[in-house]
């Protein structure tokens, strides 16, 4: 997904899911200037990884949370998607 041209930065995390338990789910900064679709981004990942590796959802970003020393912070972008509930996997 980061070989995308118009993907600056990328995350992926695991979001709750009612059948399986937790879903790819990734989320996307693009690059300044670029247009990008998450229809576009999943048929990119399909044509390079194995099709449980790529995400069924695509969130577009104009920047992500970041630590001190640049990491993204995952903690954060998954925290809304989990929030409620008692276990952090279904």
């Amino acid at each position: 997904m980061a070989q995308h041209p118009a993907v600056a930065q990328c995350a992926v995390i695991g979001i709750p899911n009612e059948t399986w338990g937790e879903q790819v789910h990734a989320i996307v900064m693009r690059r300044p200037g670029a247009k990008v679709d998450p229809v576009d981004i999943i048929a990119f990942c399909k044509e390079r990884i194995a099709h449980c590796k790529c995400p069924r959802s695509v969130e577009i970003r104009d920047e992500l949370p970041m630590s001190g020393p640049g990491k993204i912070l995952k903690r954060e972008l998954r925290a809304p998607f989990w929030e409620g509930r008692k276990r952090l996997v279904s």
